[in-house]
């Protein structure tokens, strides 16, 4: 029996050039995956039916957006993920969920090896190859660019004498890579850290300088996931695909950083995540509400540990999923509403209601109703101060107590 390899198809030029490619290299049959997870463009049957017209055996295609939504992209905004206080994981949470596509496909058609379409400079072969290990060990794994070096001239090439059904003359200056939590851009001209975007690098965001009239939105959470929109009920994928329109509509989302890859080197990249970004921050809100203060502060470590071993491709990893097991017991009382403005490329909170907060009126006011025992403060600062208070003494005594420098007043002795 032939060999069977299993391929992550876009239906793009460079996967579509793969599918010969590699079976002409490895003599295997190719067997086409394509997963939705919210990108847009062309419809799955259209994909699926290019990938048997350029040589596929196979075709396995799945609507996986309201998995990617709820299965990924909700652990993610219930962890406030954001690598390097910046980006959403958008690429980096859509891998697990496309590598078990990959490996349903594998295991129904009979294949040994996986493909993929990534370079050797970048971090989601990495996030590939460990969650298809970590999914099924017995698979192999091959990346037709990287290790049977197909390059965009040559796919061009190939595509063209073998008469190809996809387009070979566009040439994006871009490499993007999208789905319904955000937009990844990067190379070309923005490769150079100096260059500022041009309008073309946008899609799912209009330019904040020129914002339509300010939009009000009152979201809802239950236990950390967006429930209601302006009092209507919306699944997971539904509050993301609405704030990526009302958000975007406003410039909300847009990210230029440098970034710290997984491989080791520096890379420029530029992000649009409206709704994303926007549902981040008005979770992250009502956390303040609702977390008690050293539950919130040890959370916001667990936060950036989990969004470090989701960037590096560890989704499937034992202290990933130990982690997310404290991250949904700080939700339990992640309940209430928020209410956003968004304007000009912000997502301001402009107010916060919650059933299991605990914000107390009567113990914050100053005013009349005052339920602070103010009487209590003296007695707790000397507590609260004692050990400095002992240590201070200590380094007087053996002359090392704090230099406060020349008295400088004019104060006299």
């Amino acid at each position: 029996m032939t060999d069977r390899i299993v391929l992550a198809y876009s239906g793009g030029l460079d996967t579509s050039v793969a599918i010969g490619w590699i079976h002409d290299a490895t003599g295997a049959d190719v067997i086409a995956c394509a997963v939705d997870v919210g990108q847009g463009g062309e419809d799955l049957e259209v994909i699926r039916q290019r990938a048997l017209d350029c040589g596929a055996v196979e075709a396995y295609v799945a609507d996986a957006r309201d998995e990617f939504a709820n299965d990924y992209c909700m652990p993610a905004l219930k962890t406030n993920a954001l690598y390097m206080d910046a980006y959403p994981v958008v690429s980096a949470i859509s891998r697990p969920v496309i590598t078990k596509h990959l490996v349903t496909a594998a295991k129904r058609f009979g294949a040994s090896t996986v493909a993929h379409g990534c370079t050797g400079k970048g971090n989601d072969q990495v996030r590939f190859e460990v969650s298809i290990t970590s999914l099924a060990p017995e698979l192999k794994c091959i990346a037709p660019v990287r290790d049977l070096a197909l390059t965009r001239d040559k796919a061009i090439d190939y595509a063209e004498r073998k008469g190809l059904p996809i387009a070979t003359t566009k040439h994006n200056p871009f490499s993007i890579d999208q789905n319904v939590w955000g937009r990844a851009i990067e190379t070309g001209f923005l490769e150079d850290i100096w260059n500022e975007p041009t309008k073309d690098v946008y899609s799912y965001t209009d330019d904040p300088a020129f914002p339509p009239v300010a939009d009000e939105v009152v979201l809802r959470f239950e236990r950390g996931i967006p429930v209601a929109i302006d009092g209507r009920p919306v699944t997971p994928l539904q509050a993301i695909e609405e704030m990526n329109r009302r958000a975007g509509a406003q410039g909300v989302g847009r990210i230029d950083i440098v970034e710290d890859r997984l491989v080791g080197i520096k890379s420029r990249e530029v992000y649009e995540a409206p709704g994303a970004m926007a549902l981040i921050a008005a979770h992250q809100e009502l956390e303040r509400v609702t977390l008690e203060r050293e539950q919130s502060r040890f959370k916001r470590q667990v936060s950036d540990r989990w969004t470090e071993l989701v960037y590096d491709g560890q989704w499937f990893s034992p202290l990933k999923k130990s982690l997310d097991a404290f991250v949904d017991d700080t939700q339990h009382y992640v309940n209430g509403e928020i209410r956003m403005q968004l304007h000009g490329g912000r997502a301001t909170v402009t107010g916060r209601r919650s059933e299991t907060g605990l914000y107390d009126f009567n113990m914050a006011t100053y005013d009349e109703g005052d339920a602070f025992d103010q009487s209590q403060a003296r007695g707790f600062i000397e507590i609260y101060g004692l050990a400095a208070k002992q240590a201070a003494a200590r380094d007087v005594a053996n002359g090392r107590g704090e230099d406060l420098g020349e008295d400088t007043t004019g104060a006299q002795a």
